[in-house]
């Protein structure tokens, strides 16, 4: 991909890209999703959620790019757009290294930007990070009622395995498996990870399914966006499982 110079006018589909945009170059975005919360007060207009977005407004926006990621956004809205003349840049993000390479890849190849200090940062933040003694075995719910986890090739979970932490799932034929909370107690996991979302699993509603177990209440912008809250990451996720023990 040529550099796009110059990129004036930005839809995110995406929360965590609306973040790295945001810290870089807020002026571009002209529209963002209803779930992109950061930063907060963002002035672009909203355009409908990540799995629905409104097409037709998106189009009447007039954007020189839309930015869009191929587990968050559906096939479908992405074709719309490209059959409205829109230029749409999909990114997949498996692994924190996948991860550094498509930011770089939105923010300087397709929006035409310096590489931004907070990318450095969020590179440095991680070059050095080792799990110290044997990995604990976890299980990773992402969803309850039904109950479904972290299954193979997910960004989460690589982001996990850095920092010592290896999930039972991690080898299902599916990325984000549905299982009966009976089958996940009886994994006799030595930790059950929560994030605050996309469910929002708190001390309350999580921790008393897997009575015993010890339980990480984790920030889930830390966990599965990536952004420039790469750079805190790997303290926040690893005081929140040091406490869980």
């Amino acid at each position: 991909m040529s550099p796009r110079i110059p990129v004036r006018r930005v839809v995110s589909l995406v929360p965590s890209l609306t973040e790295a945009v945001a810290a870089t170059a807020p002026e571009l975005l002209a529209g963002v999703t209803d779930w992109c919360t950061h930063p907060s007060g963002l002035a672009a207009e909203r355009i409908g959620g990540t799995k629905n977005p409104d097409t037709a407004r998106i189009a009447a926006l007039a954007p020189d790019l839309v930015i869009a990621n191929e587990e968050e956004n559906r096939p479908s809205d992405l074709a719309a757009l490209r059959a409205a003349g829109l230029d749409v840049l999909v990114t997949e993000v498996r692994t924190l290294d996948q991860a550094f390479t498509e930011l770089e890849r939105v923010l300087v190849r397709g929006c035409g930007l310096a590489r931004p200090g907070w990318l450095d940062a969020a590179e440095a933040a991680w070059a050095d990070v080792r799990a110290d003694g044997p990995a604990r075995q976890a299980v990773v719910p992402v969803w309850r009622r039904p109950w479904m986890v972290l299954g193979r090739d997910t960004f989460a979970g690589d982001v996990l395995a850095r920092l010592g932490v290896r999930h039972h799932y991690s080898t299902h034929p599916e990325r984000y498996p549905r299982v009966p909370i009976e089958e996940l107690t009886a994994r006799n996991a030595d930790l059950v990870v929560l994030p605050d979302e996309p469910y929002r699993f708190t001390a309350d509603d999580g921790p008393e399914a897997f009575p015993g177990v010890p339980a990480a209440l984790v920030s889930g912008r830390h966990l599965t966006w990536y952004g420039p809250s790469l750079a805190e990451a790997p303290a926040v996720l690893t005081a929140a499982l040091t406490a869980a023990r």
